[in-house]
């Protein structure tokens, strides 16, 4: 490998020597304006070009120093055509040098002169050009030329508002020769991954990558003409490059073209020819990149609706979403073998395109996380990090876009997502959940939401399947349980009735945590239910249908059962502590049986307390 890079700077040298010289004599001529010599030691100097023995980034240095030299040959050639010389016979004459390829550039050296002296249609010109350039049929030399075409005829093209645009040319010859051109490059540029041993698939594969601009700088001239207009677009200009990205089935082409059509043309483009472009994904190579070329284009059609309002009705006439939604599962069916962090990956991109584009539509956010399930429920349980990592990302979009949790507690399928998280990861999307309310100081004011927010955080509330607490995690489970605990505070509502059908619901979850769970989840529990007790401090016990309704006898007997279960723990002293508070606030509702009680539990505990130290 080292000799082969010793002997291209070798042989790199001795075509920049060889290029220079030849150059050096050229220069000498266009003093002298001898115009035979002129062209007799630039074809001997481009003459160089005709090398096998360079990589493309050698050929490359070549190349371009070549191309500083014709740029000089082209400005003496504008001189003799001001001078009166006939660039019509000078068309013809450069068309006898020796060798073809230095004949074709310097065709197209003249040829760009020819046409801004609009002494021929520029389509004529364009045309004969574009044609005569399939002389070569070497990849990395015919790519090159063909790159220097585009260079040399990129502002002399026949489009609206052009100098060159008249009755014989039109913005369609412009387009017809930048296709053709396209075309022909591609096809070289994808021959080339077939020449050469197996062995060195890599290194082409690498070497085509430097390349890839040549190819795509037609493409971006097609953007920028200002005759392509949608119509054209639409018939004329992306029907055309679909057909040859398809038809060439090379997956470096494939994954680098349709990122080409995505960046070069305009948002407004994409979003009225949608299905078109969609329609060509499932019929790329399984090997393609799809979801990173789907993504981009759902970025930028994403910007693109937050851009104005004004274009948001575009996208529901066109159906977008569901465009794009269906483009998706037929590109997973496609690629049968498409890793699951894959398709995670495009859902996660669709959900980020529904969110900005319509935010107001829960169904859309819904559709796009049932379909996920369903991609899931077909892997199991996930293995790998990336695909894990992306499922939080796609979980943690809508509570990042609508900063309440009680809008995503609308989402049938969101808990259906979390149950293919790990279990750890599953804590962490819980702790998000936590943080997103606690940041929002969002409000949760149902027991009905309540019970969907702890299925929601129950990794955190009580073990799962497979779960093992060491002392190694102990600190995480400290900052857990605390996170849980501040949480109580958001579970409120006005309604007292309501507000102890939320206390039942949380203490029914809590009881389920575990003894490890209880010295941290019931304090706070337990300060809630005091707090609407004293809210109901006064109240009139003997109130129609009582047994439905909230009290603070009631609350005072959930009070003593749930700390009861804090009493066996052990957590014996934080349980006493507990009930002296409960007893006191007994006490001030003037529940004298019931403060009695609370008085007694907290004695008993202190006894026992009192035998163990003894003991």
């Amino acid at each position: 490998m080292v000799e082969r890079a010793e002997d291209e700077e070798k042989w790199l040298a001795a075509g920049i020597a060889g290029l220079q010289q030849n150059a050096f004599y050229m220069h000498r001529a266009l003093d002298s304006n001898n115009l035979r010599d002129a062209l007799k030691y630039s074809a001997q100097m481009l003459s160089e070009l005709r090398t096998s023995r360079l990589s493309p980034h050698k050929y490359y240095e070549l190349y371009m120093r070549a191309f500083d030299e014709l740029r000089k040959l082209e400005m003496f050639f504008k001189e003799e055509a001001r001078r009166g010389c006939s660039i019509i016979d000078l068309y013809e004459l450069v068309q006898h040098a020796g060798n073809i390829l230095p004949r074709l550039y310097l065709l197209c050296t003249v040829g760009s002169v020819y046409i801004k002296s609009k002494e021929a249609p520029a389509k004529d010109v364009l045309k004969d050009l574009v044609e005569m350039c399939r002389g070569i049929q070497h990849p990395v030399r015919g790519l090159f030329l063909r790159s220097y075409l585009s260079q040399v005829s990129r502002d002399k093209l026949p489009d609206i508002g052009s100098e060159y645009e008249g009755d014989a040319d039109t913005v369609v010859d412009a387009v017809e020769f930048l296709l053709q051109n396209f075309t022909e490059m591609n096809k070289l540029w994808v021959r080339m991954q077939h020449q050469g041993p197996a062995r060195e698939k890599e290194k082409r594969e690498k070497e085509r990558s430097e390349l890839r601009d040549l190819v795509g700088k037609n493409l971006h001239v097609l953007g920028q003409l200002e005759g392509v207009d949608l119509d054209m677009y639409k018939e004329t200009v992306l029907p055309r490059v679909l057909e040859q990205v398809v038809n060439c089935k090379d997956e470096i082409a494939q994954f680098y073209l349709m990122d080409c059509i995505i960046q070069v043309f305009p948002d407004e483009y994409h979003l009225q020819t949608l299905e078109t472009l969609l329609g060509a994904c499932p019929q790329l190579q399984p090997s393609v990149d799809i979801k990173t070329v789907l993504s981009q284009l759902m970025e930028r059609l994403s910007n693109y609706a937050a851009s104005s309002a004004e274009v948001l009705p575009e996208f529901l006439q066109v159906e977008a979403f569901s465009k794009l939604s269906n483009a998706i599962w037929k590109v997973i069916e496609a690629q049968v073998d498409m890793p699951i962090f894959g398709a995670v990956t495009l859902y996660s991109s669709l959900l980020t395109f529904t969110l900005h584009v319509h935010p107001d539509r829960l169904d859309y956010v819904d559709q796009v996380l049932g379909a996920c399930v369903t991609k899931l429920s077909s892997a199991g349980k996930l293995e790998d990090s990336k695909s894990t990592k992306q499922i939080v990302a796609l979980l943690s979009a809508p509570l990042e876009k609508y900063n309440d949790i009680v809008t995503v507690l609308k989402l049938s399928n969101y808990p259906r997502v979390m149950e293919y998280l790990d279990n750890r990861t599953n804590k962490v999307m819980a702790i998000v959940i936590i943080q997103s309310i606690m940041k929002n100081k969002t409000c949760i004011a149902t027991a009905e939401k309540v019970e969907a927010l702890f299925e929601l955080i129950k990794g955190l509330i009580k073990d799962l399947d497979g779960d093992l607490h060491d002392e190694l995690d102990d600190e995480d489970f400290k900052e857990e349980q605390n996170s849980v605990a501040r949480l109580i505070q958001m579970l409120y509502s006005d309604d007292p009735d309501e507000m102890l059908q939320i206390i039942c619901a949380v203490r029914k979850h809590f009881l389920t945590g575990g003894p490890q769970r209880l010295p941290y989840t019931i304090p706070p529990l337990v300060f809630s239910s005091l707090k609407l007790i004293r809210k109901l401090q006064g109240q009139d016990e003997n109130v129609v249908g009582e047994e439905a309704s909230a009290s603070p006898k009631k609350i005072f007997q959930l009070l003593n059962q749930t700390i009861e279960a804090l009493s066996v723990v052990p957590a014996s002293e934080l349980a006493l502590r507990l009930y002296l508070q409960c007893a006191e606030a007994a006490n001030d509702c003037d529940l004298e049986p019931v403060a009695y009680e609370f008085f007694t539990q907290a004695y008993i505990l202190y006894e026992e307390e009192i035998a163990v130290l003894d003991f």
